[in-house]
């Protein structure tokens, strides 16, 4: 099994299990030294950011469960493409999959898309300061231009 590091809807357990029948949850971790975006396109990205760090949640996936992650993102259509990185669960730092944007820029995510991330990082208990840094970005917070504070710690 392949492990997936979520950090946008893919944390949602209901979804994630409708799309991906054989995905295991394997408990929370972070990637160190990205920070979580909303792309032009109104979805999920992280990019790299020196001392700021992204929450999310590790699934156990099989290939089949890959193979419709990969449908469900897009990645033959080019809405995001595949990199392993190192993720931090506890003491172990381990590699897993995650599914990055390709629209580099930022802007407001799509209706009720950020709300589906928050509930999500509120249904794994997330940071709080993190969930709110989330929370920011919904239509009501999102500030413009400039990236809302994840409350990322570094």
């Amino acid at each position: 099994m392949l492990l997936h590091f979520a950090y946008g809807s893919n944390m949602s357990r209901v979804p994630m299990r409708q799309r991906c029948p054989g995905a295991a949850e394997a408990g929370l971790a972070i990637l160190r030294h990205h920070r979580f975006v909303v792309m032009t396109n109104g979805y999920a990205s992280v990019v790299p950011a020196p001392g700021e760090t992204v929450h999310g949640v590790l699934w156990r996936i099989t290939p089949r469960d890959l193979a419709a992650l990969n449908a469900y993102e897009n990645v033959a259509g080019g809405l995001y493409r595949q990199a392993m990185l190192p993720v931090i669960q506890g003491a172990k730092t381990m590699a897993a999959l995650i599914y990055l944007g390709n629209d580099m820029g930022e802007g407001r995510p799509r209706p009720g898309y950020i709300e589906l991330v928050v509930e999500a990082a509120r249904e794994w208990n997330l940071p709080s300061d993190y969930i709110e840094g989330l929370a920011r970005w919904s239509p009501g917070g999102w500030r413009g231009a400039s990236a809302p504070d994840t409350g990322a710690i570094g």
